[in-house]
């Protein structure tokens, strides 16, 4: 099971913190959820999801209430959701998922972050096999047994509790995203560190630290791009 993931949050965190990026990538996930069914949270889960990863990122209300508009005016702007898959430096595997309104754009421009980079560009398949598709939250304020004791109680089947620095991190099939966090809700906790769905790698990898600069330009380039949403990848790194 994946580890260390507040760690990898906080990384994310920091480097988004002085741009509008992850703001704007929200937004139009946003867009996507609501036009997808009714702009409505309580009816749409698609939505209630999305908006649940926003809190925990501080997304502001200015942002999300802007996309529930514009979902709600009728926008004829549609989007595709892609999944593409690759190879950094070293053998490090890569997933990137992405909503664009111009396929051709965006295929090439993945493409070229790889290449220049070291990498390739797979075929389907040919990484996401190696991954688990994943449910995550983040708890602070509780033990392991006492999260463990409360998902009993609802019911709930997860993978794992385990401790992670100064929280509690859940992990649990995707389907039963709905049913943690209720289970939390119940409990009256409504604040998370995490609440994502994510692909985890089934086993971590190190690469030298002569590539180390190289993967970390890709992961940059990859996730700078206007139509990437979420970039996955296998690479552990020494703290």
């Amino acid at each position: 099971m994946g580890r260390k993931w507040n760690n990898i949050k906080e990384k994310k965190a920091s480097k988004d913190a002085n741009t509008s990026r992850v703001y704007a990538k929200f937004g139009l996930e946003i867009y996507v959820a609501a036009k997808k069914g009714e702009p409505d949270p309580e009816s749409n889960q698609a939505l209630k999801f999305v908006l649940e990863r926003a809190k925990t990122y501080n997304v502001p209300r200015a942002i999300i209430d802007r996309a529930i508009e514009k979902a709600k005016g009728g926008s004829d702007e549609n989007y595709v959701e892609l999944r593409y898959e690759g190879f950094g430096p070293n053998g490090s595997m890569v997933i990137v998922d992405a909503l664009t309104n111009n396929v051709n754009r965006t295929a090439p421009e993945v493409r070229s972050a790889f290449t220049k980079c070291g990498g390739s560009m797979g075929v389907s398949g040919s990484v996401s096999y190696m991954f688990t598709a994943t449910a995550v939250f983040g708890v602070e304020g509780k033990t392991v047994d006492e999260v463990l004791e409360l998902m009993m109680e609802a019911d709930v089947d997860v993978r794992d509790i385990v401790e992670e620095d100064e929280a509690v991190i859940v992990y649990a099939e995707p389907n039963q995203f709905q049913a943690v966090q209720e289970a939390f809700k119940q409990a009256g906790i409504t604040d998370f560190t995490v609440a994502e769905q994510t692909m985890l790698p089934q086993n971590y990898v190190t690469i030298p630290e002569e590539s180390q600069a190289q993967f970390e330009r890709l992961i940059d380039m990859l996730e700078d791009l206007e139509d990437v949403q979420q970039v996955y990848h296998n690479v552990e790194f020494d703290e």
